[in-house]
């Protein structure tokens, strides 16, 4: 009898045990592993006029897969990617690249034109570091700079505020090679991404890398949205100058470096802007993809043909243009005074607004110049751009 007992109590124990088990594991959340990277080949956003990017996906999955390609100058044949965990799904087995669980919620960013694109998508109460602060125009940085770490530049990156910010991510960018920071974010874990806008030559395909960020802070409906407006207006007001402009000035960019002027190639960020805008470009010999350095007597040539003369550095006056470049003070652009210059929303640090929101609004920067070039066509004040005097 007692053994009979014995046996079934241990009977009755082993049950238990096997049901208590299975709803330990019915009640812990299942992590899944796609079997391989191939199955995330579902598009979900194709760019229309970036080409750094593509965002995809799986069908039945909310995870997805953004690859960012050739993310700085000079890259060929590189592609980094970001997994974006959801839903209780995981990285499939054999993934390489950086995981982001679940959608960012703090961000930390190493460009002005990050905190841009952040701002496009009402996000920037995400940011909690950035790269230099004191040259970030953002008003909503600027009002919450005592709780955003200011992180340090390339080079010499402040890791112990990076890290006491606990950032979900960091947007990261290459100039002409891959960040300094990847071995760091690596080894104190932190995912990362590429942000290529730098790269883009197109003014709507820099725009365009909002969306990736939208994918990460989960609001990638949002940031397609956004972007397709900014992209209809920009094409609305190109084709106004385009069918109302009569003529096309010539214009020249930029002043000496030294002994050398540096001339973007002719189908540079600048240069389509210009053209968009219903003026001419200067300088065609130039049809590579990084700037070209001329001697200053072909600079001279070509702004004695320009009608007008953008970008001209920190130069804030016609006066301090000429003494800058004295043999210039002859040439009818700077006679007439048709200068313009880039730097009216720079802040007092220095920080330039230019480089930071324009990059997000290529439409009014494309009005700015449209309002410089054809005066006739519109009389809007303008954002970016200031004549000098």
């Amino acid at each position: 009898m007692t053994k009979t007992y014995s046996i079934a109590k241990s009977a009755l124990n082993y049950a238990l045990c096997i049901i208590n088990c299975a709803l330990l594991c019915a009640c812990s959340p299942h992590r899944a592993h796609p079997d391989n990277l191939e199955d995330f080949s579902e598009t979900l956003y194709t760019p229309t006029d970036a080409s750094g990017f593509s965002i995809t996906g799986k069908e039945g999955s909310q995870s997805s897969l953004i690859t960012v390609s050739n993310p700085w100058q000079g890259a060929d044949s590189v592609a980094t990617h970001l997994f974006i965990t959801r839903a209780g799904d995981e990285a499939p087995l054999a993934y390489e690249g950086q995981v982001l669980d679940g959608e960012a919620d703090r961000i930390a960013v190493t460009s002005s034109t990050h905190v841009a694109m952040l701002d496009a998508l009402g996000a920037t109460d995400r940011i909690v570091a950035v790269s230099g602060i004191d040259y970030i125009n953002n008003p909503d940085v600027q009002r919450r700079r005592d709780d955003i770490a200011d992180i340090g530049y390339e080079g010499n990156f402040d890791y112990e505020a990076l890290l006491a910010s606990d950032p979900d991510i960091v947007l990261i960018y290459g100039v002409n090679g891959a960040s300094s920071m990847e071995g760091k974010l690596r080894e104190l874990q932190i995912p990362y991404i590429y942000i290529g806008d730098y790269v883009e030559e197109s003014p709507l395909g820099k725009a365009e890398w909002m969306v990736p960020i939208a994918e990460i802070i989960g609001e990638r409906e949002k940031g397609a949205d956004t972007y397709a407006a900014i992209a209809a207006r920009y094409a609305a007001l190109k084709k106004r100058v385009a069918d109302s402009a009569v003529d096309a000035p010539s214009v020249m960019l930029n002043v000496p470096y030294g002994d050398s002027w540096f001339m973007p190639s002719a189908d540079s960020y600048m240069a389509r802007l210009i053209r968009d805008a219903g003026a001419d470009y200067i300088y065609r010999k130039n049809t590579g993809n990084t700037s070209m350095p001329i001697d200053l007597e072909e600079a001279y040539t070509l702004a004695s043909q320009a009608d007008f003369w953008l970008n001209t550095d920190r130069m804030e006056s016609l006066s301090t243009l000429a003494a800058k470049c004295p043999k210039f003070k002859d040439t009818r652009v700077l006679r007439n005074g048709y200068v313009y210059n880039n730097t009216r929303r720079a802040n007092s640090a220095g920080g330039n607004d230019f480089y930071e929101s324009a990059v997000v609004n290529p439409d009014i920067l494309l009005r700015d110049l449209a309002a410089i070039f054809h005066p006739e066509l519109s009389s809007d004040t303008l954002v970016y751009y200031k004549k000098l005097k």
